[in-house]
């Protein structure tokens, strides 16, 4: 079996991963690309999304993975990363998602405790696109003003998932999405209206 591509410089592709990451969670809402980064990924995972993972994941963080993502796209996932693949999404660290449409609720994420709220999934979600003045308005720290965006693909409920998600603060999931070139961060303190 030929195992598919990493970072050209695994150490400096991650960082540069990593640091976008940071960089659209701390300004929810701000299409950021990731391309220029990013090796080429085993369909049905675009590059952006299997970027992030390479950069996230590690045989510490237990991984749920979309029952669409199954063959070589885990295969390469596995062995890049190392992360243990669990059957329930609470118990994972991280979810990664490539059919939007058919993802579990929110809530079946790991949510934190009081005491560790920072042992919640993160959701890596695989979009169509991203629409700038999209029917969405959202505020919160990060956003100096209210901002307007839509996601093309995510169930049709999730604004509601993310009311709830985000009445929970400090607990609650924080959220990545993705399209063919650039990811949207969406911590849960960030309110979406629309």
């Amino acid at each position: 079996m030929t195992i598919g591509a990493t970072f050209a410089d695994p150490a400096l592709g991650a960082q540069a991963t990593f640091r976008t990451l940071l960089d659209a969670l701390a300004h929810p809402g701000r299409p950021y690309r990731l391309d220029d980064v990013a090796p080429r990924a085993t369909p049905p995972l675009h590059a952006p999304l299997y970027a992030a993972a390479l950069a996230l994941l590690d045989f510490e963080s237990p991984v749920w993975l979309d029952p669409a993502l199954a063959g070589r796209a885990t295969e390469d996932l596995r062995f890049h990363t190392g992360a243990p693949a669990v059957a329930e999404p609470d118990r994972a660290a991280f979810g990664l998602v490539v059919d939007a449409t058919a993802m579990p609720p929110l809530t079946a994420f790991a949510q934190g405790t009081a005491a560790f709220p920072d042992r919640s999934t993160t959701v890596l979600v695989q979009v169509d696109g991203f629409d700038p003045a999209g029917p969405w308005r959202l505020s919160g720290p990060g956003l100096a003003a209210p901002q307007t965006l839509g996601v093309n693909g995510l169930p049709s409920g999730f604004v509601d998932q993310w009311a709830t998600n985000h009445s929970t603060f400090p607990l609650g999931v924080d959220a990545f999405c993705f399209t063919a070139d650039a990811v949207v961060g969406l911590p849960r303190t960030t309110r979406i209206e629309g």
